[in-house]
């Protein structure tokens, strides 16, 4: 075995990159060969290198450093209106599969203590394997991807009363040094509203002070002394160090620089969720597999199997439709990380023999191999859900810069797409529907692969060089921060914006060097011209009309911004007849 950490790092990152490149060509996805990897060079095989166990205690800080930047992209509105699946939905998947694993696990020959002990935590899902695939595939913001990511929230919720649960059950001598579960839970909640503090009064002053003197170097030190922070405070409380930096990461969703701290944290995130999974891999227990072959698969299909089926009737139960039903049962039907951390309080708790932990170590590795295949069959019944980005489709840094980057190619952006090209004007054009790129390829225009409110895909595209950036999607996926974020970052580019409707552009008031055009408004107003002048309204009429009612709607805009759409205010402005006598505005 090697006997350095810079030798175990050569051989942990040369197998890492031959197992991954060659699981890539396959299609079986990067996180299978990440574990193929670890168990190649780990100790019951080649035996390259050891201390699995100090390596994923380095490697859990990638699972969080991923719960941090999914927090980023989750602010506490979208967060509340989520609450319906994080607390309902979660709340009865880890009961309901919990209590059933467990049942598997009691017949196969546990007591039912131990039972209990393990098959609650068999009904956690794989936090680190499943995020990273849905942001892959773009699929995160969709509610597909945020009914998976509420579900997998509640579960690292969760962990803590199932600490509390196993501690109930334990048969060990109690231990002086560790809190009761209630008090847990306290700190839980301490924890929590101090972190929601640290966040609005220390971080954001902390990050605007940062901003404000334009050292990168500085952003990326104060973004990892926030997470590690965080994580810091929830493992001295003995609680979940993901949901510390999760609740840091939601703190700092509202703030201007979040785009850049995701941009900086997200290669550390990247590398150490790699060796996450390589550490897996060199813990899964070879031996047990070969002395016990049949118990250890048998079990793994089960519980692939019981929380793939369970998960599907729920989701079925909570309203949701019967293909993404089943793409959601089995993206979520392997086991998860959290369960080698209660599989150790287990045997602490003497519930079952440590061998009996490490069996079930081995069952909740190979039911999490087991995903990148059932993800293969769920593409098949909800291509929409889950279908990852695809390898033939170039990113905008294949892009050659352009004068104008147009993000979104539906039918508002092809309209400016074609009026720039019939002047000559090079264009880079970012979409993230892979059939709309198909579609654009047949028609000879190149659309680049992406999600083009992200800063540094922009920046990729030549957003530094741009003289104009136009935002053409649909509904509202561009929010303020990514607006704002966009004039600052491209101060020599025009910024278009596509409203969809009167929400949308009062949300983007106050941003005067961008120009927001609503999608409707203009096609309405000349569609509102022709039928005047069809019904015989005298041309000069007709123009003296569209002043009016282009006045009269910024006028009911600004009373819609200051009081409210649905103000009183607001819904006299908008009573107000037109009338042709009346003086200008």
């Amino acid at each position: 075995m090697t006997g350095t950490l810079l030798s175990a790092g050569v051989v942990m990152l040369g197998a890492a990159l031959g197992c991954v490149l060659l699981f890539r060509k396959f299609g079986l996805g990067a996180t299978l060969g990440y574990i193929v990897a670890g168990a190649l060079i780990g100790p019951q095989a080649l035996g390259l290198v050891d201390g699995a166990e100090s390596k994923l205690g380095i490697a859990d800080l990638g699972i969080t450093l991923l719960l941090f930047i999914v927090g980023l992209e989750l602010n506490l509105t979208r967060l509340w209106r989520l609450r319906r699946d994080i607390f309902g939905f979660g709340l009865v998947q880890v009961v309901i599969c919990g209590l059933a694993l467990g049942g598997v696990v009691w017949l196969v020959g546990f007591s039912p203590a131990a039972a209990l002990a393990l098959g609650l935590p068999l009904a956690l899902s794989s936090t680190a394997q499943v995020l990273p695939m849905l942001r892959s595939a773009g699929r995160l913001n969709t509610p597909f991807g945020e009914r998976a990511f509420s579900i997998l929230l509640f579960q690292d919720l969760s962990i803590v009363p199932l600490i509390t649960i196993v501690a109930a059950l334990s048969r060990a001598p109690a231990d002086p040094g560790a809190p009761p579960g209630w008090l847990l839970g306290l700190y839980t909640i301490g924890a929590v509203v101090g972190l929601v503090v640290a966040g609005r009064y220390l971080l954001n002053p902390l990050f605007r002070l940062i901003g404000g003197m334009g050292e990168r170097e500085l952003f990326v030190a104060a973004g990892l002394f926030t997470v590690v922070a965080a994580a810091a405070v929830m493992e001295s409380l003995h609680l979940s160090t993901a949901l510390g930096a999760f609740v840091a990461g939601v703190m700092l969703a509202d703030s201007p620089y979040r785009h850049e701290l995701e941009v900086d944290v997200e290669p550390f995130r990247t590398v150490l969720l790699g060796l996450f999974f390589i550490a897996i891999g060199m813990k899964l227990d070879l031996h047990a597999i070969e002395a016990r072959p049949i118990f250890v698969l048998g079990l793994a299909v089960a519980v692939v199997a019981v929380k793939a089926f369970l998960i599907f009737l729920i989701a079925l139960l909570f309203g949701v439709e019967r293909r993404p039903a089943l793409a959601l049962g089995l993206l979520l039907s392997q086991g998860g990380e959290f369960g080698f951390v209660l599989f150790g309080q287990a045997a602490a708790a003497q519930l079952v023999q440590p061998q009996a932990a490490s069996l079930l170590g081995a069952v909740v590795t190979l039911s999490m191999a087991t995903t990148p295949f059932l993800m293969m069959v769920a593409r098949r019944f909800n291509r929409a859900a889950i279908t990852p980005m695809r390898e033939d489709l170039e990113g905008p840094d294949h892009a050659d810069h352009a004068a104008a980057i147009v993000v979104g190619y539906g039918r508002f952006g092809q309209t400016i797409v074609q009026m720039l090209l019939a002047a000559d004007i090079p264009v880079t054009v970012i979409d993230s529907d892979a059939e709309m790129i198909d579609t654009a390829a047949r028609f000879g225009v190149k659309v680049f692969y992406g999600d083009g409110t992200r800063l540094e895909l922009l920046q990729q595209a030549g957003g530094d060089e741009a003289r104009a950036i136009i935002f053409a999607m649909d509904k509202d996926q561009l929010d303020r921060d990514e607006l704002e974020t966009a004039l600052k970052a491209f101060r020599q580019a025009a910024i278009f914006v596509r409203a969809y409707d009167r929400r949308t552009l009062i949300s983007y008031r106050g941003l005067d060097t961008a120009m927001v055009i609503r999608e409707l408004f203009e096609s309405a107003v000349v569609m509102g011209r022709r039928v005047l002048a069809t019904l015989g309204v005298a041309e000069d009429q007709v123009a003296k009309i569209e002043r009016r009612y282009r006045a009269r709607d910024k006028e009911r805009l600004l009373v819609q911004a200051e009081k409210g759409i649905f103000s009183p205010e607001a819904i006299a402005a908008s009573r107000a007849p037109l009338a042709l006598g009346e003086p200008e505005l």
